[in-house]
């Protein structure tokens, strides 16, 4: 699998961080990205988690995951009350549904941190949220296209979803049922 194909290749030797939403999703995300000969730095960064008890599960499980890829994981702490400011400019915000505006503002928030991290890392980065069921690549890629760094790597193509079973399977990887947001655990794509 290789980057879309909207994306200018890169040089390998440039590293690329990758934000990680989850364990299961870094499941499917990690191997392509390796096999296309790049150095990852994963990022924990999850501030739309609705408890910190639910962030540190979910970074137990990317440290499981990044201790089998012998992989190093930067941690964003988490700030909850920061999030819930930043995406509640979108109107009606607890009641919009999956992939809707407070998803898209969401995903804002979490790209912004990973490129502040990724220019004090010298690095481009990605995110894995393109392989969850429920997340819009084309979004994400949208949001990510406003900086130069950013790499719009679709995870859910090549059998990402496949991989991801797999891999958290075979490491026992904690796997949620929603997205991590209160609200998402309420609300429904249309």
């Amino acid at each position: 699998m290789t980057p879309c194909p909207h994306n200018k290749r890169t040089d390998a030797a440039i590293p690329l961080l990758m934000h990680c939403c989850c364990g299961p999703c870094a499941a499917g995300s990690i191997a392509p990205v390796l096999n296309d000969g790049r150095r990852i730095t994963l990022l924990f960064s999850n501030s739309n988690l609705d408890t910190e008890a639910e962030y540190l599960r979910r970074l137990d499980a990317l440290k499981t995951l990044a201790d089998y890829y012998g992989l190093p994981v930067e941690t964003d702490p988490w700030d909850h009350a920061g999030w819930l400011e930043f995406v509640s400019v979108v109107p009606d915000f607890p009641n919009c549904p999956e992939r809707g505006e407070r998803c898209r503002r969401c995903f804002l928030w979490q790209l912004i941190r990973t490129a502040e991290a990724a220019e004090r890392l010298g690095a481009h980065f990605t995110t894995t949220l393109t392989l969850g069921p429920q997340k819009d690549s084309r979004m994400i890629h949208e949001i990510g296209a406003r900086w130069d760094a950013f790499e719009p790597w679709d995870f859910k193509k090549g059998g990402g979803g496949l991989r991801s079973l797999e891999l958290c399977r075979r490491l026992g990887l904690y796997r949620q049922n929603y997205c991590g947001c209160e609200f998402s655990k309420h609300t429904k794509a249309d």
